[in-house]
């Protein structure tokens, strides 16, 4: 297509204004710029739309024929820009939000019912995965992710930290006693990770001091002490429910057991061994696309409803 909508708007506007200036003044252009976009049109079309005289203007047949057509052009293209300006301003479509099994049970499942009272016109789908996902692959518009982002291709907005500790059931501890030193705690059933293996290093300090534990010279790993599971599962949930259940000792995210803690069914041990040890949460999206409105909208709802450390 040759003809551009600006030039349809100049044609229509010279012939609702009556005249070239008064068309030029309404569109904030130059008379000569507006003389050139109509004759630059003729050209294109190959007939003359209006006959000049030093009175008026007048259509020609084929004016009247593409007058008719350009303002129905128009017409469209301004309901169209309403439509998608309506779109933005009250978001609705599909979004679908990935996370972890025990992030998407414990911090955004509560909060889905809110946000469908307040956004009624966005379809969450949700969907729950242990492994890094390509956003792109599994048509993901966010993916919250827990630790060290690796992905530089991905925009990423932090929305807070969560902080590990060494927790097991009051029945557990009352049947197999409870771990003061990390010899003692190597003689319980400790539950861990079957992947990744950094999961399986719990932020203790090995010599038992108090404060901060520096890495040694030389060292290739962060402090802290690497267990050998007696139990493994894929999923920080499975693991949860298997501590609640008197399995063990397990290393968990302040997130996914804070409910628990306050209400006495898991208890903190080796707290004076403890490194603070804080993993990050974010909300990742590709970079290189623009936010849509419901995934802004999103963002800002969950963010403000989290009960994560800064």
């Amino acid at each position: 297509m040759k003809t551009s909508t600006d030039e349809l708007l100049v044609f229509a506007t010279v012939i609702d204004a009556g005249s070239i200036t008064a068309a030029a003044e309404k569109l904030q252009q130059t008379v000569s710029g507006v003389s050139r976009a109509l004759s630059r049109l003729e050209k294109q079309l190959g007939v003359a739309l209006i006959l000049r005289t030093t009175r008026r203007l007048q259509l020609t047949e084929e004016g009247e024929l593409f007058l008719e057509r350009a303002r129905a052009i128009l017409a469209a293209l301004e309901d169209a820009e309403e439509a998608v300006t309506r779109h933005r301003e009250r978001p609705s479509g599909r979004l679908r939000v990935d996370a972890a099994t025990p992030f998407m049970l414990h911090c955004v499942v509560p909060h889905v019912a809110a946000f469908a009272s307040a956004y009624p016109e966005i379809q969450l789908e949700l969907t729950n995965n242990e492994r890094i996902v390509d956003l792109l692959e599994q048509r993901v518009d966010i993916a919250i992710r827990i630790g060290a982002l690796q992905d530089s291709t991905l925009h990423a907005r932090a929305l807070g930290t969560s902080r590990l500790r060494i927790v097991a059931s009051p029945a557990y501890l009352a049947a197999h006693g409870t771990p003061r030193t990390l010899a003692a705690l190597r003689e319980h059933r400790l539950l861990g990770f079957t992947a990744p293996a950094h999961l399986n290093r719990w932020p203790l300090r090995a010599d038992g001091a108090h404060g901060p534990q520096a890495a040694s010279p030389g060292a290739t790993e962060p402090p802290g002490f690497t267990i050998q599971p007696a139990l493994s599962a894929s999923s920080g949930e499975t693991i949860r429910q298997l501590a609640l259940a008197a399995s063990g000792i397990a290393c968990l995210s302040d997130f996914l057991t804070v409910g628990d803690r306050e209400a006495g069914r898991l208890v903190t041990v080796l707290d004076s061994a403890l490194i603070e040890e804080r993993q990050p949460v974010h909300a990742v999206y590709y970079r290189n696309a623009a936010l849509a409105a419901r995934v802004q909208c999103f963002l800002a709802f969950i963010t403000g409803r989290l009960q994560l450390d800064p």
